[in-house]
C-alpha cells in the first residue's frame, strides 16, 4: 500500500477521521495540495458514541452534509434520566442548529473521507506515520509504514505543512513532542451496538446516576443513542483524574448498564462490537504545534469533558487549521493561541466541573436537586454540551464564558500548556 504514496505533497494530513478529513476537504477546497493519509483501511470501525450534537451537525452542514445527515436519524434534544426523574431537554438552538443525529463513525468517517477525496485530497489508507525528518525548525518529510506490515520498507513523503489528527493516542503527536497531563480529568469510555425497540427514538438517552453492580454511585454516565435499522449505540462511560482514578472495568460495566436499560429500551441480549478507549479531555495536552506542523481533534485533547463529544471539536479544528496554513501563518504560535481563544474558557470550567463529578458522594447530593428543575437541566444540557457559539449574547452565554474565564484565571496549567 506504500507505494501508492507520492514523493510529496504541500500538505500531509495523518488520519482521515472526522478532524482529518475535515481539515483535507478545506484546504483542497482552497486549492492547496494535500495527502490524506491513515494507519486503518476503510471503511473502518472507531470507538465512539456515535452522537452528533448540534455543534457537529452546524459543521456538517457548513461541508455542504446536510442532506446527507437529514437522511440519518435526526434527534430533537436530550432524554435525562437519574436520581427518579426523567426529563426531555430540546436542543437549545440559538446560533446552531437545533436538531441532532447519532451515525455509526463506520459510516460517518467513511463519508467524510469521501468528501474530501470528491474536494481534491489524494487519500491513502493502510499507511503509518511513524516518524518525520526536519528541515530546521519544521517538519521536512513524514515516515510511513505498511500499516499491516509491521517490518515493511519505509516511504518518506516530503511536505510544507504536516497535520496530525491520528486519534486520543496520537503516536506521531508523542514523536513529536505531545505530551498528556493526567492531573486534569479524563475519560475512559466503552461502546457497543444492540437491537432495540427505540432505535427510532426521536431522543438521544443519558443516565446520569450510573451505579455499579453493587448499587455504588460511580464518576460517570450511561447513554443510548438510536440509530434506526433496529440498532442503537449503548455505552458508558467513566470521568478520573490522576489522584482520583477509574477503578471499574469498564466493559462489565457497560453490560451491566445494558442489562439494567434492557426492559425499558427493549434491548436485545447480544452486546456486538464491544469496545473501549481512554480519552484526554479539555485540551489537557502540550506541544501541539511547531512551525510548520499541528495537532488537532482528539490528538489535541479537543474532547468536551462534561459530556465526552469529540466528533463536533474535531470538526472545527480541522477547518481552523486549514484556514491558518491557506493564509501561512506560523503554527507554533498561532496554533496554540487559536485553540485556547476558541476552547480555553469553555474547557476549563468544564474541567473543573467534571473534576467535581469525579466525587460521587457529592454528585448523588447534588443530583436530585437538579433534576427536579427542567430549567436547570435545560442550561446544565447547553453547557454540558457547550452549545454555546461565539455568537450568543443571552445570559446564559455571557454567564458561561464569565465562569470560564474566572476558571482561566485559576488553573495551574491552562487548556493546550
Amino acid at each position: 500500500m506504500t507505494s501508492a504514496l507520492p514523493n510529496s505533497a504541500e500538505v500531509v494530513v495523518v488520519g482521515a477521521g472526522p478532524a482529518g478529513s475535515a481539515a483535507a476537504a478545506w484546504l483542497a477546497r482552497a486549492g492547496v495540495e494535500v495527502l490524506l493519509t491513515d494507519a486503518a483501511v476503510f471503511p473502518r470501525d472507531k470507538t465512539c458514541g456515535d452522537g452528533l450534537t448540534p455543534r457537529a451537525v452546524a459543521e456538517l452542514i457548513a461541508l455542504g452534509l446536510e442532506d446527507w445527515l437529514r437522511a440519518r436519524p435526526v434527534n430533537q434534544g436530550l432524554r435525562a434520566h437519574g436520581f427518579g426523574q426523567v426529563l426531555e431537554l430540546s436542543w437549545p438552538g440559538g446560533s446552531l442548529p437545533a436538531w441532532g443525529s447519532a451515525v455509526p463513525r463506520t459510516e460517518l468517517d467513511d463519508h467524510l473521507r469521501t468528501t474530501a477525496i470528491k474536494a481534491g485530497a489524494h487519500a491513502v489508507d493502510g499507511v503509518r506515520a511513524i516518524g518525520v525528518q526536519h528541515d530546521g525548525a519544521g517538519v521536512s518529510r513524514v515516515v510511513f509504514r505498511d500499516g499491516r506490515a509491521p517490518d515493511s520498507d519505509v516511504v518518506e513523503v516530503g511536505c510544507r505543512w504536516l497535520v496530525v489528527a491520528d486519534g486520543v493516542r496520537s503516536p506521531l503527536g508523542k514523536v513529536l513532542g505531545r505530551t498528556w497531563h493526567r492531573d486534569t480529568v479524563y475519560g475512559v469510555a466503552g461502546r457497543c451496538y444492540v437491537t432495540s425497540a427505540r432505535a427510532d427514538d426521536r431522543w438521544i438517552s443519558s443516565h446520569l446516576e450510573l451505579r455499579d453492580p453493587d448499587g455504588a454511585a460511580l464518576p460517570g454516565y450511561g447513554w443510548v443513542f438510536p440509530l434506526g435499522n433496529d440498532t442503537v449505540n449503548l455505552g458508558a462511560g467513566m470521568l478520573a483524574t490522576a489522584k482520583r482514578p477509574a477503578t471499574v472495568a469498564i466493559k462489565p460495566l457497560m453490560r451491566h448498564y445494558a442489562a439494567a436499560c434492557r426492559e425499558e429500551f427493549g434491548l436485545g441480549e447480544e452486546l456486538r462490537a464491544q469496545a473501549s478507549a481512554l480519552l484526554p479531555m479539555g485540551g489537557a495536552v502540550s506541544g501541539v504545534a511547531g512551525a510548520n506542523w499541528a495537532l488537532i481533534g482528539d490528538a489535541a485533547a479537543c474532547v468536551n469533558p462534561l459530556n465526552g463529544e469529540g466528533i463536533d471539536y474535531g470538526l472545527e479544528t480541522g477547518r481552523l487549521v486549514a484556514g491558518l496554513i491557506a493564509d501561512h501563518a506560523d503554527l507554533e504560535t498561532v496554533w496554540p493561541a487559536t485553540l485556547r481563544e476558541h476552547y480555553g474558557e469553555a474547557f476549563s470550567v468544564a474541567r473543573r466541573l467534571a473534576g467535581v463529578a469525579t466525587m460521587p458522594r457529592l454528585v448523588s447530593s447534588l443530583g436530585p436537586a437538579g433534576m427536579r428543575s427542567n430549567r436547570l437541566m435545560t442550561l446544565a444540557l447547553r453547557w454540558m454540551g457547550n452549545l454555546v457559539d461565539a455568537e450568543d449574547r443571552d445570559r446564559t452565554a455571557r454567564l458561561w464564558r464569565w465562569a470560564g474565564r474566572r476558571s482561566l484565571a485559576l488553573d495551574h496549567r491552562p487548556p493546550f500548556t
